[in-house]
């Protein structure tokens, strides 16, 4: 395998340096091939979709394959003006002169996807990476066997191997990937293998974008409108059963709504998946035994105020709401990942601030409220990738936004140009002009210090 992944290597260092990759309409090319291809195979993805985990169509259409047409739409339509080298204003000090910023791709590149989201998480940053010029091994997760399939046949009908190729199997495949020297490295998956990345990136010098995850607060307090708190929660949440990494992971709500957001939350849990969720073609499965059992410990001595309900042989966990549980507890200690979602209860905005410092900068963050002021102060206090005042998750939505994480949630971000630009080394260049030659700059320097500070604005 890994001398394979040398030759490959070798295959695309020889292909980009075509230099091919580096005319706008090349890429368009293909990126329009690409998007016939996705549109084609939609029946596919969704079969393979509901093979791996039973996630349904509509969540395939919205949260898989609309994204990823309307990311490939409009990266055709803007690569033209994207790609095209920038003007600066010049300074002082070079006049006469230009500069412009010339955007170029870094070369070979890896993106290793995961498999909550195996098909959009696949192609979005697939999509950035050809935009911008770039040859790609891309590693979908072997946990979703299925839609990796689908992948490999998608690429393999639009790209050439030397150009693009996909690259199949476990954790041993992942790591003699990452052995090798890439010119760009786009991970998504866990804080733990994020660190993996990044010590392996270091080795080369190889800059990495890395879309991570965390415990990603949501507050209501208690000038929310609570019902449709309830059913943005809901959604937002349980949504691919909870495995979303910019899904709730907690809930801080003021305690003198605490009774009246229960009732809501499980009338609108109700409304969405019925008395059993188990029954609900709209409700998907744990991805696998592992993270079921690691799942299921979590609920382990805890109070449930709705759902609770296993079934290890079809890797079902209902939508469940937890109440109270301690910090040191296990779901209090780690990225839950999964249809489970603790509630706390706060009275005073200390409390808030104890419990949200205690963890590491989340990916998002949340809040539900029409009290503008303690919106702005909170909005304003904490460190998160992204936020959404009044709902959850829509933020991902605006490809006007960069999506990415900070600190321990990640690093770079990517979606509409982001990613173009993630993928682009911006390269500076500035044109001088003969017709004008200051001496100013040229030794000797006897006498022309008065003059120089007067230039450079020291006087």
């Amino acid at each position: 395998m890994i001398h394979n992944i040398k030759k490959i290597i070798v295959d695309q260092k020889d292909f980009f340096e075509t230099q091919k990759t580096k005319h706008i309409s090349f890429r368009k090319e293909h990126l329009i091939s690409l998007q016939k291809e996705v549109v084609k195979r939609e029946g596919d993805v969704i079969k393979a979709l509901y093979k791996d985990f039973k996630k349904s169509e509509y969540e395939v259409i919205i949260t898989e394959i609309s994204s990823l047409i309307s990311e490939l739409k409009r990266t055709i339509s803007k690569l033209d003006s994207w790609g095209r080298p920038k003007k600066v204003w010049p300074v002082l000090i070079n006049f006469p002169s230009s500069a412009k910023i010339y955007k170029e791709p870094y070369g070979r590149t890896l993106i290793i996807s995961p498999w909550n989201y195996p098909y959009h998480l696949a192609l979005l940053p697939l999509i950035g990476a050809i935009a911008a010029g770039n040859t790609v091994v891309l590693k979908p997760s072997e946990l979703t066997p299925h839609t990796s399939g689908v992948i490999r046949e998608i690429i393999e009908a639009v790209f050439d191997k030397k150009y693009v190729t996909v690259i199949e199997g476990g954790a041993s495949v992942s790591e003699d990937l990452l052995d090798q020297r890439w010119d760009y490295i786009f991970f998504t998956g866990s804080v733990a293998v994020g660190k993996i990345v990044a010590r392996a990136a270091a080795n080369f010098l190889t800059p990495v974008t890395l879309e991570l995850g965390g415990k990603s607060p949501c507050i209501i307090d208690e000038t929310a409108d609570i019902q449709l708190a309830a059913k943005r929660i809901v959604w937002g949440k349980f949504m691919n059963a909870g495995q979303t990494c910019i899904a709730p992971d907690y809930l801080l709500v003021n305690k003198r709504i605490k009774k009246k957001f229960i009732k809501y939350f499980k009338q609108e849990l109700k409304v969405a998946y019925g008395e059993n969720p188990e029954n609900s073609n709209d409700f998907p499965r744990i991805i696998n035994k592992k993270n079921w059992e690691r799942l299921s410990e979590m609920l382990q001595g805890q109070t449930i105020l709705a759902g609770g309900k296993t079934n290890k042989q079809k890797l079902y966990i209902s939508p469940t709401l937890i109440d109270e549980p301690t910090l040191e507890s296990t779901i209090m200690s780690e990225e839950i990942f999964g249809p489970l979602l603790p509630l706390i209860s706060y009275t005073k905005e200390g409390k808030l601030n104890d419990i949200i410092s205690h963890y590491e900068k989340p990916l998002s963050f949340y809040i539900f409220s029409t009290d503008k002021k303690f919106i702005t102060k909170i909005m304003n206090k904490y460190s998160f990738g992204g936020g959404v005042v009044n709902d959850t998750i829509m933020h991902v939505a605006n490809h006007n936004l960069p999506f990415g994480g900070v600190g321990e949630s990640g690093m770079g971000s990517y979606h509409g140009k982001f990613g173009f630009d993630s993928f682009s080394h911006a390269k500076s260049v500035v044109t001088r002009y003969n017709w004008l030659d200051m001496s100013i700059r040229y030794a000797p320097y006897t006498g022309k210090l008065k003059r120089l500070r007067q230039l450079i604005g020291l006087m």
